[in-house]
């Protein structure tokens, strides 16, 4: 969420918050990796639903 507010330093900070809490659980649940989408592109704006 806060990325598409435009406050990349806050979500690089969640991100290796989340990372950091990931590594102390020993990899158990969803891995952080996996529920970051990627940034839509010019090339792929059209087609959001």
């Amino acid at each position: 969420m806060q990325a598409e507010e435009g406050n990349i330093a806050g979500s690089a900070q969640t991100i290796l918050k989340a990372l950091d809490q990931e590594r102390r659980a020993g990899s158990v649940g969803p891995q952080v990796m996996q529920l970051i989408k990627p940034r839509p592109t010019a090339s792929n704006w059209g087609n959001r639903s």
